[in-house]
């Protein structure tokens, strides 16, 4: 087994497990839940081929699924941002950039990094609460739900980066 799949199966089990037994349970005001488990798609690697990508995001989306009670919705979710993903990506990295290039603020910087991160919880966030709803009827609701989310997951991110640069 290689050092890169038994370092992606250890993330994946680590932001399973936070998701579900501690971010889940997080109710800000009532609409906020924050979805760490995004940072997965984020992470991932310029040259990491889309099959892959797709596959683990399905797989992530699912393991949350099946523990958050909610069917197919994070799937989807994820499904989504991993085919939006490579291409989003493309256009923050300079094209003349190594292929092993890992996403970052060190590699991207500081605003590169948060927009991509932005753009791709935004969507994410946008997908899963209008799966979830279902409907537009109460659309103040869902936008509510979505843009609160999204900035709770987009704190925790930034905080989480800046750990990590450290």
């Amino acid at each position: 087994m290689s050092f890169d799949l038994i370092k992606r199966l250890t993330i994946f089990i680590v932001l399973c497990a936070v998701q579900i037994l501690f971010l889940n349970h997080i109710r800000l005001f009532g609409v906020a839940t924050p979805m760490l488990y995004i940072l997965f798609v984020i992470i991932f690697h310029r040259n990491t081929p889309k099959w892959a990508l797709l596959l683990w995001s399905f797989a992530m989306g699912l393991a949350i699924d099946v523990f958050s009670n909610t069917p197919g919705l994070a799937a989807g979710s994820m499904t989504l941002i991993a085919i939006i993903q490579p291409y989003l990506l493309e256009l923050f990295v300079p094209r003349d950039s190594i292929e092993e290039l890992r996403v970052s603020t060190t590699t991207l910087g500081y605003g590169k990094y948060y927009l991509f991160c932005t753009i791709l919880t935004i969507i994410y966030c946008l997908v899963f609460f209008a799966l979830e709803a279902f409907s537009f009827y109460d659309w103040i609701h869902w936008l509510t739900c979505a843009g609160s989310s999204a900035l709770l997951t987009l704190i925790l991110l930034a905080s989480i980066e800046t750990v990590r640069k450290k």
